[in-house]
């Protein structure tokens, strides 16, 4: 399956702020396995196959914990290659003793933590494409109690030894203050498809027919402020576009509903209703 490359729209690299950067730092390599590509003392941005970065963390000045009830971040979503590879992290967090939600969610199966700052993280392996089913143009999901016994058979004994090669950024779940100017921002906007509704809270995007890229709820109430800029949480994520032509029509559409667009660190960023920044990447 080849939903995070071209010819589709795909989150790249989630950018989140932190209270304790070294805590953070020994957190994601030593219990969610990336490898560190660079660092100072108050960035550091992460890797899997020492070439790209998909998570980067960031240690403001005068940072405050994660403020309840706002927007911005869900979770962000790693997606690995296969379900040995999830039996293999499922085995490496229970041997240490890490707290988990799961869910079966019929196109994949997906563990869920938080890491110190209570950033939402969820992990997971998708089904092969041929066995989701679509009524019309909406994916069936769900939230079912996952095969645990047979997730961790496939593992076979086998070591965990850090994310896998081939992990990319799955997908990234986005708290917003509402739905209808979010739908427009990112359908009429950013060219995303609506794959699945959860009635009037939630929103399930993509491009291609993945069952999704991004997700939005208002589980935060609807008209959740914004979080305080120095607060813990989403700084920013990058969206990939497959060529210069298509972000060209992409910006076009965003200034034709009002969206501002900006040069930031010569990248052009955006954010959505929420205040949910996202960079413009090819």
């Amino acid at each position: 399956m080849n939903f995070h490359k071209e010819p589709h729209t795909f989150v790249g690299e989630v950018n989140i702020k932190v209270e304790n950067l070294e805590r953070s730092l020994d957190f994601y390599q030593e219990v969610i396995g990336f490898k560190l590509l660079e660092g100072t003392d108050k960035r550091a941005t992460l890797t899997v196959d020492g070439i790209h970065p998909l998570l980067s963390l960031e240690q403001p000045e005068d940072v405050t914990p994660k403020q309840a009830r706002t927007t911005g971040l869900y979770h962000f979503a790693l997606l690995l290659p296969n379900r040995t590879d999830l039996g293999k992290i499922l085995e490496h967090f229970i041997k240490l003793n890490i707290q988990l939600g799961s869910s079966d969610h019929l196109v994949s199966e997906a563990l869920y933590l938080s890491d110190p700052d209570g950033n939402g993280i969820e992990i997971y392996r998708d089904r092969p494409s041929s066995d989701w089913k679509w009524n019309g143009n909406q994916v069936e999901m769900t939230v079912d109690p996952i095969d645990a016994r047979g997730i961790l058979a496939e593992a076979d004994g086998q070591s965990w030894d850090g994310l896998p090669t081939g992990t990319v950024m799955g997908h990234i779940h986005l708290h917003v203050s509402d739905l209808k100017s979010t739908e427009e921002f990112y359908g009429e906007g950013l060219g995303f498809d609506v794959v699945s509704r959860f009635g009037n809270q939630a929103l399930f995007i993509s491009t291609g027919g993945y069952h999704h890229h991004i997700g939005l709820n208002t589980w935060n109430g609807v008209g959740a402020p914004r979080p305080a800029e120095n607060s813990v949480g989403l700084n920013w994520f990058t969206l990939h576009f497959p060529s210069e032509e298509k972000r060209t029509t992409i910006i076009r559409q965003l200034e034709s509903i009002g969206a501002t667009i900006q040069e930031q660190r010569g990248k052009l960023l955006t954010e959505d209703p929420s205040g949910n920044r996202i960079y413009l990447s090819l």
